[in-house]
């Protein structure tokens, strides 16, 4: 509610008490708002109709109103009877009601209580008037109340469209993220099995090949004696077929056409050991590994050869 002063007298006023002090007072040239502090001259005062609260008064620069839904609504319906008064088809007994009506902003915005508040307020007991008054200000609000109404449809309407359109997305987005997720998982699983099956390819190779191995071991050499060598007195036969290496010849016939110091490891097991793949051809079945250990066996264990450093001789 709005405060005037009187600069003539001092006194404090209501809006509504200020039309009847002007009539007594004579020396009132200017009303000030109380909380604001603005000056009004003539009938300017009028058009004041809301002003600054103390919270914003005394609130500081950072101050913020908080809106109040029921003031909102009695400011629109003071402003729709202000309105009223310049429609140009109201009668001049209705415009100045409503001027009267006008200058007050407790107006009741439910029928019941205007038509009590104007009999008490402004003294009009005229049914048909009241009804003429009730009637204008009701059919302002409805055409508002529905422009507002349909404006409101339409927000919402764009909200709902662009809320749908943003829930379509999302669903987009999702899908199209298990779809790469499945994806990946399928790589995943793929590249699992592959590398299982190389796995297990990998052990089968490994077993077979262990399985080979101890097989060769277990063939029995009908060209060594019990001790695992061949009989002395078996003789080369590199002509023959069917003949078995003679492992302590060849290294005899090596060792003899070396010179008095005798040959190197290494050397003499390369000779022999190309000797006894000459020999055998195809038919070899024995590792790298077999043969490195069997020819080391041959000039260890023969009394016959002399190992002096790297060197080996033959006896006479």
């Amino acid at each position: 509610m709005v405060f005037f002063t009187c600069d003539g007298c001092g006194e404090s006023l209501k809006k509504a008490q200020v039309e009847k002090h002007l009539l007594k007072c004579r020396s009132c040239q200017v009303l000030s708002c109380i909380d604001c502090g603005a000056d009004f001259r003539g009938d300017d005062y009028k058009s004041h109709n809301r002003c600054i609260s103390e919270d914003q008064k005394y609130g500081g620069r950072d101050f913020q109103a908080r809106a109040n839904k029921g003031d909102l609504k009695q400011q629109q319906w003071i402003e729709r009877v202000q309105e009223a008064v310049s429609r140009p088809d109201v009668g001049s007994e209705l415009q100045q009601v409503l001027r009267r009506l006008s200058v007050y902003e407790n107006v009741p915005r439910k029928k019941a209580k205007f038509e009590n508040w104007m009999r008490n307020c402004l003294k009009i007991h005229s049914p048909h008037l009241l009804k003429q008054v009730w009637e204008i200000l009701s059919t302002a609000a409805d055409s508002n109340g529905k422009q507002a109404n349909q404006e409101t449809i339409e927000d919402r309407t764009d909200l709902k469209n662009g809320t749908e359109e943003e829930e379509d997305q999302q669903k987009k987005k999702k899908k199209k993220n298990r779809e790469a997720e499945q994806q990946n998982g399928h790589e995943k699983q793929t590249k699992k099995q592959k590398r299982k099956r190389e796995q297990n390819e990998q052990n089968t190779d490994t077993k077979t090949n262990k399985r080979q191995k101890k097989s060769k071991q277990e063939v029995p050499d009908d060209s060594l004696n019990e001790e695992g060598e061949e009989p002395d007195n078996q003789e080369p036969e590199p002509n023959s077929s069917a003949g078995k290496f003679n492992w302590k010849g060849t290294i005899k016939a090596v060792l003899r056409d070396a010179p008095e110091e005798g040959l190197a490891v290494k050397k003499l097991r390369k000779k022999v050991l190309a000797a006894y793949y000459s020999f055998s051809g195809d038919r070899n079945y024995r590792s790298e590994e077999e043969l490195l250990s069997l020819f080391n066996r041959k000039i260890n264990t023969n009394p016959k050869f002399k190992i002096l450093k790297d060197r080996v001789r033959l006896l006479k």
